[in-house]
């Protein structure tokens, strides 16, 4: 049997400086499946690469997950029974998981009671996207009217914005539940009108109770309403679901004696 070999202080130094630290972790083992005749020259490095790659995309995966900020992160395709009750759209979810509308700049509406599971479906399509590489972001209406009022006050309102125009996708969960002021009809009109210009339209998820012929309403103003829901209704996918409540399936319940 071949000695085995240890590498130097030197060399695990220079893979630090070289930010090739997914290979510093696996090089033990990778220098003995050399020493046993496992890999060859050639074979040794390319596998080495392979750690690297793959080191650098979980920490990449990872580290857009944590930016997306989703509330339900586990909430994925996989995770998301699509068989428990007929009134979810299976199908039309599986097709839009292939991501053909982000590429094309166009918007998911997702519309549907309480608890029968909207967030869940825009957060595993979230998900979809961060694995193919785009940035995501997910909020809450009221957080996103929030974050930008407060942006008023303190004279950071450009900054605050940029978070919810530059990422390739945006998701607006519980979106039209309540009558908006004037103030923040204008924020809302701001953030879609900049996601949607072209020619690099960016792509929202909304998930509401509502739906969207009756979201005209909750704006004071109709013409801003119209220009605003012109540019999302028109180019958007709407998945409604129509089962009862998941959570309601999962209330305790009491055996009778």
């Amino acid at each position: 049997m071949a000695p085995a070999i240890t590498p130097t202080p030197q060399l695990a130094q220079s893979l630090k400086q070289l930010r090739l630290s997914g290979m510093l972790a696996t090089l033990d083992a990778r220098l003995a499946q050399a020493t046993s005749g496992e890999l060859g020259f050639l074979d040794f490095l390319q596998t080495l690469c392979l750690d690297e790659i793959d080191r650098r995309q979980t920490n990449k995966h990872q580290r857009l997950i944590r930016q997306a900020r989703f509330t339900m992160s586990h909430a994925t395709i996989e995770t998301f029974n699509l068989t428990i009750d007929p009134g979810i759209p299976a199908a039309q979810i599986r097709d839009l998981s292939a991501l053909a509308w982000l590429a094309k700049g166009q918007h998911v509406i997702i519309t549907g009671p309480v608890g029968s599971g909207k967030t869940h479906a825009a957060t595993a399509l979230g998900h979809q996207a961060i694995r193919h590489g785009h940035t995501v972001r997910f909020t809450t209406t009221s957080r996103l009217l929030a974050d930008l009022a407060g942006g008023h006050a303190d004279r950071t309102w450009t900054k605050r914005l940029t978070t919810y125009t530059r990422p390739s996708l945006l998701i607006v969960d519980d979106w039209a539940m309540r009558e908006l002021t004037g103030p923040q009809a204008d924020d809302l009109y701001e953030l879609i009108t900049d996601r949607t210009a072209k020619p690099n339209n960016r792509s929202i998820i909304l998930t509401t109770n509502r739906d969207p012929k009756d979201w005209y309403p909750l704006f004071p103003n109709a013409v801003v309403a119209e220009s605003l829901f012109d540019r999302l209704i028109n180019n958007a996918h709407h998945i409604p679901i129509t089962a009862p409540s998941y959570r309601a399936r999962q209330r305790p319940t009491t055996p009778v004696s």
